[in-house]
Protein backbone atom coordinates (compact mmCIF):
# COMPACT_ATOMS: atom_id res chain seq x y z
CA UNK A 1 0.00 0.00 0.00
CA UNK A 2 2.55 2.44 0.86
CA UNK A 3 4.69 1.50 -2.41
CA UNK A 4 1.60 2.06 -4.47
CA UNK A 5 1.43 5.65 -2.55
CA UNK A 6 4.40 6.49 -3.07
CA UNK A 7 4.95 5.50 -6.56
CA UNK A 8 1.68 7.26 -7.26
CA UNK A 9 2.83 10.73 -5.74
CA UNK A 10 5.92 10.28 -8.02
CA UNK A 11 4.23 9.65 -11.00
CA UNK A 12 1.94 12.56 -10.61
CA UNK A 13 4.50 15.20 -11.14
CA UNK A 14 5.38 13.22 -14.34
CA UNK A 15 2.72 12.66 -15.85
CA UNK A 16 0.24 15.36 -15.23
CA UNK A 17 2.50 18.26 -17.44
CA UNK A 18 2.66 15.57 -20.25
CA UNK A 19 -0.94 15.35 -20.59
CA UNK A 20 -1.16 18.96 -20.57
CA UNK A 21 1.05 19.17 -22.90
CA UNK A 22 -0.61 16.39 -24.95
CA UNK A 23 -3.65 18.73 -24.63
CA UNK A 24 -5.52 15.82 -23.51
CA UNK A 25 -8.22 17.53 -21.43
CA UNK A 26 -11.38 16.47 -20.48
CA UNK A 27 -14.20 17.83 -22.48
CA UNK A 28 -17.24 18.21 -20.34
CA UNK A 29 -21.01 17.77 -20.84
CA UNK A 30 -22.61 20.96 -21.70
CA UNK A 31 -25.84 19.79 -20.28
CA UNK A 32 -24.39 19.11 -16.45
CA UNK A 33 -24.16 21.14 -13.94
CA UNK A 34 -22.85 24.40 -15.07
CA UNK A 35 -19.95 24.84 -12.14
CA UNK A 36 -18.54 21.75 -13.90
CA UNK A 37 -17.86 23.89 -17.12
CA UNK A 38 -14.62 25.44 -15.39
CA UNK A 39 -13.25 22.27 -15.33
CA UNK A 40 -13.56 21.73 -19.15
CA UNK A 41 -9.74 20.78 -20.72
CA UNK A 42 -8.31 19.45 -16.84
CA UNK A 43 -6.14 17.06 -18.16
CA UNK A 44 -7.57 13.44 -17.84
CA UNK A 45 -6.48 9.82 -18.43
CA UNK A 46 -4.89 10.23 -15.22
CA UNK A 47 -6.10 5.97 -14.34
CA UNK A 48 -2.29 5.77 -16.18
CA UNK A 49 -1.00 6.61 -12.79
CA UNK A 50 -3.05 4.70 -10.72
CA UNK A 51 -2.75 1.30 -13.01
CA UNK A 52 1.37 1.70 -13.52
CA UNK A 53 1.28 2.15 -9.43
CA UNK A 54 -0.48 -0.68 -9.00
CA UNK A 55 0.85 -3.08 -11.55
CA UNK A 56 4.44 -2.16 -10.16
CA UNK A 57 3.46 -2.84 -6.38
CA UNK A 58 1.38 -5.74 -6.93
CA UNK A 59 4.19 -7.29 -9.23
CA UNK A 60 6.93 -6.47 -6.66
CA UNK A 61 5.49 -7.98 -3.58
CA UNK A 62 2.62 -10.58 -4.89
CA UNK A 63 3.71 -14.21 -6.18
CA UNK A 64 3.88 -14.24 -9.91
CA UNK A 65 0.46 -17.31 -9.94
CA UNK A 66 -2.68 -17.58 -11.86
CA UNK A 67 -4.54 -15.62 -8.69
CA UNK A 68 -2.51 -12.48 -9.59
CA UNK A 69 -2.58 -12.55 -13.50
CA UNK A 70 -6.11 -12.77 -13.24
CA UNK A 71 -6.09 -9.82 -11.13
CA UNK A 72 -4.08 -8.04 -13.81
CA UNK A 73 -5.64 -8.98 -16.46
CA UNK A 74 -9.14 -7.72 -15.14
CA UNK A 75 -8.00 -4.53 -13.98
CA UNK A 76 -5.25 -3.58 -16.84
CA UNK A 77 -7.51 -5.11 -19.19
CA UNK A 78 -10.48 -3.34 -18.57
CA UNK A 79 -7.85 -0.13 -17.91
CA UNK A 80 -7.32 -0.68 -21.47
CA UNK A 81 -10.62 -0.37 -22.59
CA UNK A 82 -11.07 3.05 -20.84
CA UNK A 83 -8.06 4.43 -22.44
CA UNK A 84 -8.96 3.73 -25.68
CA UNK A 85 -12.27 5.25 -25.02
CA UNK A 86 -10.68 8.28 -23.40
CA UNK A 87 -7.75 8.44 -26.35
CA UNK A 88 -10.93 8.96 -29.01
CA UNK A 89 -12.86 11.41 -26.72
CA UNK A 90 -9.69 13.53 -26.90
CA UNK A 91 -8.41 12.98 -30.19
CA UNK A 92 -11.98 13.90 -31.66
CA UNK A 93 -12.69 16.41 -28.98
CA UNK A 94 -15.88 14.61 -27.77
CA UNK A 95 -17.61 13.83 -24.42
CA UNK A 96 -18.39 10.46 -25.73
CA UNK A 97 -15.60 7.89 -27.07
CA UNK A 98 -15.96 4.10 -27.80
CA UNK A 99 -19.75 2.90 -28.87
CA UNK A 100 -21.59 1.45 -26.55
CA UNK A 101 -21.41 -1.80 -28.56
CA UNK A 102 -17.32 -1.31 -28.82
CA UNK A 103 -16.98 -0.99 -25.33
CA UNK A 104 -19.12 -3.77 -24.80
CA UNK A 105 -17.46 -6.20 -27.03
CA UNK A 106 -14.03 -5.46 -24.94
CA UNK A 107 -15.22 -5.55 -21.87
CA UNK A 108 -16.95 -8.85 -22.86
CA UNK A 109 -13.26 -9.82 -23.86
CA UNK A 110 -11.23 -9.63 -21.03
CA UNK A 111 -14.66 -10.81 -19.04
CA UNK A 112 -13.80 -13.96 -20.79
CA UNK A 113 -9.96 -14.64 -20.48
CA UNK A 114 -11.12 -14.21 -17.03
CA UNK A 115 -13.32 -16.96 -16.98
CA UNK A 116 -11.01 -19.12 -18.79
CA UNK A 117 -8.47 -18.77 -16.29
CA UNK A 118 -10.68 -19.40 -13.31
CA UNK A 119 -12.26 -22.54 -15.35
CA UNK A 120 -8.51 -23.60 -15.73
CA UNK A 121 -7.70 -22.47 -12.07
CA UNK A 122 -10.82 -24.78 -11.03
CA UNK A 123 -12.24 -21.92 -9.35
CA UNK A 124 -15.33 -22.78 -7.27
CA UNK A 125 -18.56 -21.74 -8.29
CA UNK A 126 -20.66 -21.51 -5.03
CA UNK A 127 -22.14 -18.39 -3.57
CA UNK A 128 -23.05 -16.98 -0.11
CA UNK A 129 -26.01 -14.88 -0.21
CA UNK A 130 -25.75 -12.19 2.20
CA UNK A 131 -28.37 -11.74 5.08
CA UNK A 132 -28.68 -15.50 5.04
CA UNK A 133 -26.46 -18.58 6.04
CA UNK A 134 -27.48 -19.65 2.21
CA UNK A 135 -24.98 -21.43 -0.04
CA UNK A 136 -25.78 -22.32 -3.60
CA UNK A 137 -23.75 -23.22 -6.36
CA UNK A 138 -25.26 -22.72 -10.06
CA UNK A 139 -22.83 -25.00 -11.49
CA UNK A 140 -21.89 -23.86 -14.88
CA UNK A 141 -24.02 -20.25 -14.82
CA UNK A 142 -21.51 -18.98 -12.57
CA UNK A 143 -19.15 -18.01 -15.11
CA UNK A 144 -21.39 -16.28 -17.16
CA UNK A 145 -22.73 -15.03 -14.07
CA UNK A 146 -19.39 -13.46 -12.70
CA UNK A 147 -19.11 -12.31 -16.64
CA UNK A 148 -22.27 -10.11 -16.22
CA UNK A 149 -20.89 -9.07 -12.45
CA UNK A 150 -17.98 -7.43 -14.51
CA UNK A 151 -19.65 -5.31 -16.79
CA UNK A 152 -22.35 -4.61 -14.15
CA UNK A 153 -19.99 -3.35 -11.75
CA UNK A 154 -17.30 -1.94 -13.80
CA UNK A 155 -20.03 0.41 -15.30
CA UNK A 156 -21.62 1.06 -11.62
CA UNK A 157 -17.98 2.31 -10.97
CA UNK A 158 -17.59 4.09 -14.04
CA UNK A 159 -20.74 6.00 -13.31
CA UNK A 160 -19.49 7.00 -10.18
CA UNK A 161 -16.39 9.12 -11.24
CA UNK A 162 -18.16 12.59 -11.89
CA UNK A 163 -17.11 14.55 -8.71
CA UNK A 164 -13.81 15.46 -7.97
CA UNK A 165 -12.13 12.45 -4.95
CA UNK A 166 -15.64 10.63 -5.18
CA UNK A 167 -14.24 7.63 -7.15
CA UNK A 168 -10.54 7.68 -5.68
CA UNK A 169 -12.18 7.66 -2.40
CA UNK A 170 -14.96 5.07 -2.84
CA UNK A 171 -13.07 2.72 -4.52
CA UNK A 172 -10.06 2.67 -1.84
CA UNK A 173 -12.54 2.44 1.01
CA UNK A 174 -14.06 -0.88 -1.12
CA UNK A 175 -10.33 -2.04 -1.56
CA UNK A 176 -9.43 -1.49 1.52
CA UNK A 177 -12.52 -4.21 3.10
CA UNK A 178 -11.73 -6.79 0.50
CA UNK A 179 -8.25 -6.35 1.57
CA UNK A 180 -8.99 -7.57 4.82
CA UNK A 181 -11.44 -10.15 3.37
CA UNK A 182 -8.55 -11.68 1.04
CA UNK A 183 -6.12 -11.78 4.49
CA UNK A 184 -8.85 -13.57 7.04
CA UNK A 185 -9.19 -15.89 3.59
CA UNK A 186 -5.38 -16.06 3.40
CA UNK A 187 -5.25 -15.08 0.33
CA UNK A 188 -2.06 -12.98 -0.13
CA UNK A 189 -2.09 -12.13 -3.48
CA UNK A 190 -5.99 -10.28 -3.79
CA UNK A 191 -4.93 -8.84 -0.25
CA UNK A 192 -1.52 -7.75 -1.85
CA UNK A 193 -3.37 -5.87 -4.82
CA UNK A 194 -6.01 -4.80 -2.57
CA UNK A 195 -3.60 -2.86 -0.60
CA UNK A 196 -1.67 -1.66 -3.71
CA UNK A 197 -4.94 -0.20 -5.21
CA UNK A 198 -5.66 1.51 -2.17
CA UNK A 199 -2.61 3.47 -1.72
CA UNK A 200 -2.26 3.89 -5.65
CA UNK A 201 -5.94 5.66 -5.77
CA UNK A 202 -5.33 7.64 -2.08
CA UNK A 203 -1.92 8.32 -3.85
CA UNK A 204 -3.85 9.37 -6.97
CA UNK A 205 -6.53 11.63 -4.90
CA UNK A 206 -3.56 13.92 -3.74
CA UNK A 207 -4.20 15.51 -7.12
CA UNK A 208 -7.34 14.84 -8.06
CA UNK A 209 -8.91 16.44 -4.80
CA UNK A 210 -10.42 19.51 -5.26
CA UNK A 211 -10.34 21.20 -7.23
CA UNK A 212 -8.99 18.45 -9.55
CA UNK A 213 -5.51 18.35 -11.11
CA UNK A 214 -5.99 15.42 -13.47
CA UNK A 215 -9.37 13.22 -13.47
CA UNK A 216 -8.55 9.53 -13.94
CA UNK A 217 -10.93 9.60 -16.91
CA UNK A 218 -12.83 5.91 -17.95
CA UNK A 219 -8.64 4.62 -18.21
CA UNK A 220 -8.79 4.95 -14.34
CA UNK A 221 -12.61 3.99 -13.46
CA UNK A 222 -12.90 1.01 -15.59
CA UNK A 223 -9.71 -0.51 -14.15
CA UNK A 224 -10.50 0.24 -10.84
CA UNK A 225 -14.01 -1.65 -11.39
CA UNK A 226 -12.29 -4.74 -13.13
CA UNK A 227 -10.01 -5.04 -10.58
CA UNK A 228 -12.26 -4.47 -7.82
CA UNK A 229 -14.68 -7.27 -9.38
CA UNK A 230 -12.18 -9.39 -9.99
CA UNK A 231 -11.10 -9.66 -5.90
CA UNK A 232 -14.41 -10.01 -4.79
CA UNK A 233 -14.38 -13.18 -7.04
CA UNK A 234 -11.07 -14.46 -5.83
CA UNK A 235 -11.95 -13.84 -2.17
CA UNK A 236 -15.49 -15.90 -2.76
CA UNK A 237 -17.27 -12.72 -1.23
CA UNK A 238 -18.87 -11.94 -4.93
CA UNK A 239 -22.71 -10.73 -3.89
CA UNK A 240 -21.23 -9.15 -1.10
CA UNK A 241 -20.12 -6.29 -3.42
CA UNK A 242 -23.26 -5.37 -3.94
CA UNK A 243 -23.17 -4.38 0.13
CA UNK A 244 -19.66 -3.20 0.18
CA UNK A 245 -20.09 -1.44 -3.30
CA UNK A 246 -22.69 -0.13 -2.00
CA UNK A 247 -22.51 3.58 -3.30
CA UNK A 248 -21.53 2.15 -6.87
CA UNK A 249 -24.73 0.25 -7.17
CA UNK A 250 -26.87 3.20 -6.02
CA UNK A 251 -25.23 5.24 -8.48
CA UNK A 252 -26.07 3.02 -11.07
CA UNK A 253 -29.10 2.11 -10.59
CA UNK A 254 -30.21 6.46 -10.44
CA UNK A 255 -28.91 6.26 -13.70
CA UNK A 256 -31.49 3.18 -14.94
CA UNK A 257 -34.28 4.50 -12.71
CA UNK A 258 -33.89 8.08 -14.57
CA UNK A 259 -34.14 6.31 -17.90
CA UNK A 260 -36.65 3.82 -17.22
CA UNK A 261 -39.02 6.62 -16.34
CA UNK A 262 -38.38 9.10 -18.83
CA UNK A 263 -38.88 6.40 -21.41
CA UNK A 264 -41.98 5.04 -19.72
CA UNK A 265 -43.46 8.33 -18.12
CA UNK A 266 -41.50 11.15 -20.07
CA UNK A 267 -40.73 12.05 -16.24
CA UNK A 268 -37.28 12.18 -14.74
CA UNK A 269 -37.34 10.91 -11.20
CA UNK A 270 -33.91 12.80 -10.65
CA UNK A 271 -32.93 16.26 -11.99
CA UNK A 272 -30.01 14.41 -13.16
CA UNK A 273 -28.19 10.78 -13.09
CA UNK A 274 -26.01 9.38 -11.60
CA UNK A 275 -27.79 10.85 -8.11
CA UNK A 276 -24.03 12.71 -7.09
CA UNK A 277 -25.57 15.22 -10.05
CA UNK A 278 -28.82 15.50 -8.42
CA UNK A 279 -27.54 16.47 -5.35
CA UNK A 280 -25.32 19.01 -6.73
CA UNK A 281 -28.12 20.75 -8.69
CA UNK A 282 -30.28 20.82 -5.03
CA UNK A 283 -27.80 23.20 -4.20
CA UNK A 284 -25.06 20.89 -2.24
CA UNK A 285 -21.93 21.78 -2.76
CA UNK A 286 -19.33 19.58 -4.40
CA UNK A 287 -17.14 18.71 -1.54
CA UNK A 288 -20.48 17.87 0.85
CA UNK A 289 -21.40 15.54 -1.77
CA UNK A 290 -18.56 13.99 -2.02
CA UNK A 291 -17.83 13.73 1.68
CA UNK A 292 -21.33 12.18 2.15
CA UNK A 293 -20.79 9.51 -0.71
CA UNK A 294 -17.30 8.57 1.24
CA UNK A 295 -19.17 8.23 4.47
CA UNK A 296 -21.77 5.84 2.73
CA UNK A 297 -19.57 3.50 0.95
CA UNK A 298 -17.35 3.37 4.72
CA UNK A 299 -20.82 2.33 6.95
CA UNK A 300 -21.87 0.06 3.88
CA UNK A 301 -17.96 -1.30 3.51
CA UNK A 302 -18.08 -2.06 7.65
CA UNK A 303 -21.59 -3.57 6.98
CA UNK A 304 -20.14 -5.91 4.36
CA UNK A 305 -17.10 -6.75 6.60
CA UNK A 306 -19.19 -7.62 9.32
CA UNK A 307 -21.57 -10.05 6.80
CA UNK A 308 -18.69 -11.43 5.91
CA UNK A 309 -17.02 -13.05 9.35
CA UNK A 310 -16.54 -16.28 9.69
CA UNK A 311 -17.59 -17.34 5.93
Amino acid sequence: MAVAFVLALIMGPLLIPILRRLKFGQQIRTDGPQGHMKKQGTPTMGGVIILLALALASLRFADKNTDLLILLIASLGYGLVGFLDDYIKIVFKRSLGLTAKQKLVGQLLISAIVCFLLIQQGHRTDLFIPFTDIHFNPGWLYFPLMAILMLGASNAVNFTDGLDGLLAGTSAIAFGAYTIIAMNHTQPEAAIFSAAMVGAVLGFLVFNAHPAKVFMGDTGSLGIGGGLVAVAILTKAELLLAIIGGVFLIEILSVVIQVVSFKTRGKRVFKMSPIHHHFELVGWSEWRVVITFWATGLVLAALGLYMNRGV
